[in-house]
């Protein structure tokens, strides 16, 4: 299977299920506000028939989310209404008594599942506060008789007909999402099982995308791993990489990454044509937090024999909000080994002169994201002047990734920018495309003119590949 399905079980199924249960909880509250708000209005009790009509508008909101994938405003406006529906109803309308114990707060349980399983892909704190604030009213409201009775009571026939309906429906829709969250935890399951089984039988594997300056000179390449799945075919970064750092695997992955890299620039080495390159390598934040990560480093230079001052550590700004002293140390001591050290996309994170000028660094990066409309947007134009001016007046070099057709290229090169990456030149290659790709520019040196083979086919470069 060509088109990989991981970012399909991670992102695709689990909005699926989201979708499921957004559409279960709309089609809850229609069912659940329409008699009782029929009920309350033949019994002229018109406030609490006005509190399932509100039930009633919320839950087919809901649902036209659901339906038309506005699946955003659906969750929020579902936990919204049904947080604050819930405990207004528990405090206001089912206070108890000596006769009639409490139950509609029983509804926050299967609110608190419900709503971890809505919000992983959010904010930190909403994706625990909300379940967190959930628990929390389920327990004051189960644990006390805090209330205010309202002169409206419901009465005493629909109290105990109201306490066995909310202990039934609160029961089905707890297991509701405890079957989904069981489903979500399978799948989770089994892709680690998958990409730890990768890495046992080195599926990695490494492209690499020329890097090339501006009088058109293949200067390295930066590696860019790949998942070679037995069925998926080769699966990009983007969609296997935030598994890994999430279930801890992202220094396994990155060791293999680094010793492949290493062992490609001896084999590199060994040939006058390529001898001269230098591959960079992508390092996360988890990785150089680490207390080995120098010493894993060199360890690898050392087993491998290769030339440290071919290999390029890429950092992101992004790991620049942890431990900057620390992080700093290590990129001091990988220079003194001889390694250069990038700041890849540069502009998109924690930007700092104050940590710029005293990160040990050879190079800035320009972002993709800025060469992208580097053409069309002002701001974007600005941007790029900024880094390869600061990069000058800091002695760095700077090359802009992302380069995918010659007018972007003339307008780096006029604002000072002299090395590029990107699909005007070439795709990320396998090692022997990418070595059959220099042999073919080494011949024909074109500069700035992409090498048309059967080695590569269009398409703009995709985010993360």
């Amino acid at each position: 299977m060509s088109f990989s399905m991981l970012h399909h079980d991670l992102l695709a199924v689990r909005t699926h299920r989201v979708r499921l249960m957004l559409q279960g909880a709309g089609w809850l509250l229609i069912g659940v506000g329409v008699p009782w708000a029929l009920n309350f209005s033949i019994q002229g009790l018109w406030v609490l028939a006005s509190i399932d009509v509100v039930l009633v508008v919320a839950g087919t909101i809901v649902l036209w989310s659901a339906r038309n994938d506005h699946l955003r405003l659906g969750w929020i406006l579902l936990i919204s209404c049904a947080y604050l529906a819930t405990s207004s109803l528990a405090f206001f309308l089912d206070v108890p008594d000596g006769k009639h114990p409490r139950s509609v707060h029983l509804f926050l349980l299967s609110l608190a599942f419900a709503s971890y399983l809505m919000l992983q892909l959010e904010r930190r704190i909403l994706y625990l506060g909300v379940p967190i604030l959930c628990m929390a009213t389920f327990l004051v409201f189960a644990s006390s008789s805090i209330g205010y009775q309202l002169p409206f009571a419901i009465p005493e026939a629909h109290r105990a007909a109201n306490a066995w309906f909310n202990n039934l429906s609160a029961m089905v829709c707890l297991f509701i999402v405890m079957v989904l969250m069981h489903a979500d935890i399978r799948v989770r399951t089994a892709l680690e099982a998958d990409l730890h089984a990768g890495l046992e039988q080195r599926q990695l594997v490494l492209h690499y995308q020329p890097q090339v300056d501006v009088d058109g000179r293949i200067l390295g390449a930066e590696a860019l791993v790949r998942w070679n799945h037995p069925l998926r075919g080769l699966v990009p970064p983007n969609e296997f990489i935030p598994l890994a750092e999430q279930c801890g695997m992202i220094t396994a992955v990155g060791r293999v990454v680094l010793e492949a890299a290493c062992l490609q620039l001896v084999e590199w080495s060994k040939n006058p044509d390529r001898a001269h390159l230098t591959i960079a390598v992508n390092v996360s934040a988890i990785q150089i937090l680490e207390g080995t990560f120098v010493k894993e480093v060199t360890s690898v230079l050392d087993r491998t024999k290769a030339d440290p001052t071919r290999l390029k550590i890429e950092l992101t700004e992004t790991m620049f909000a942890n431990d900057l002293d620390d992080i700093i140390a290590k990129m001091a001591a990988l220079r003194a080994r001889g390694i250069a050290i990038s700041l890849d996309d540069f502009g998109t994170g924690y930007s700092s002169l104050n940590y710029i000028k005293r990160l040990p660094l050879d190079q800035l990066k320009i972002d993709k994201s800025f060469v992208d409309d580097v053409l069309t947007d002002p701001s974007d134009a600005a941007i790029a002047r900024t880094v390869v001016s600061l990069s000058q007046n800091l002695g760095l070099h700077v090359i802009a990734e992302g380069v995918e057709t010659e007018a972007q290229r003339a307008f780096l090169e006029s604002i000072g920018c002299k090395a590029y990456q990107g699909y005007l030149y070439s795709k990320p290659l396998a090692a022997a495309d990418f070595e059959q790709f220099v042999q073919n520019w080494a011949r024909t040196r074109h500069p700035h003119v992409r090498i048309v083979s059967g080695l590569e086919s269009g398409g703009g470069k995709p985010r993360g590949a």
